[in-house]
């Protein structure tokens, strides 16, 4: 059953993938989920390179934080740094995963602190 869940992601990432690309004007803000913890890379990938990135790692300093908070932290996490950097736009590669729960409150809170999908 999880091998199937991990295939059918991929399959799904490859096919987002085919059609989002990451520019140095725009670059593509990428979600990775696991069980417990959520991570955000802003990559160039015509240089092929991350700009910025952010975890729930550092975040939740051993509270007993509910993983959709930590996902919100980050998406502002991100943000910050990626306004730091000098992007305000951005694409968004939702990795796979169904925009909803985690993905969908990083990217309302990115969207909150100032980046333009």
């Amino acid at each position: 059953m999880a091998t199937r869940k991990v295939e059918r992601r991929n399959k799904v990432r490859r096919r987002i993938r085919k059609n989002i690309f990451g520019t140095s004007d725009i670059p593509r803000l990428s979600v990775f989920r696991s069980n417990k913890e959520i991570y955000a890379q802003i990559i160039d990938d015509t240089n092929g390179k991350t700009l910025a990135a952010a975890g729930s790692l550092g975040v939740k300093d051993g509270q007993g934080v509910p993983k959709v908070e930590q996902a919100k932290i980050v998406g502002k996490l991100i943000a910050e740094r990626a306004q730091a950097a000098g992007i305000n736009n951005i694409v968004f590669d939702r990795g796979g995963y169904l925009f909803h729960g985690r993905v969908k409150a990083l990217a309302d809170a990115a969207r909150e602190a100032g980046l333009k999908f």
